[in-house]
């Protein structure tokens, strides 16, 4: 419990907002999303449980170019 206390609010909650964030714009851009390269559920999966890595793996590689 006193590890909870020790924990300086002030460093965790950007990190918070900037997962929120890039998790909100990831899922909106898949579902507006035609295709994806690779299955489109492995997306949404790898958006939604890798934290801060899975948005960011989406917009590097999951987005079509076409």
């Amino acid at each position: 419990m006193d590890m909870l206390n020790d924990i300086n609010l002030a460093v965790i909650a950007p990190l918070l907002v900037i997962q929120g964030i890039l998790l909100i714009v990831a899922l909106i851009d898949w579902a507006k999303a035609e295709k994806t390269n690779g299955p489109k559920w492995m997306w949404f999966f790898l958006i939604v449980f890798v934290n801060i890595i899975g948005p960011v793996l989406y917009f590097l590689f999951g987005r079509s170019k076409d």
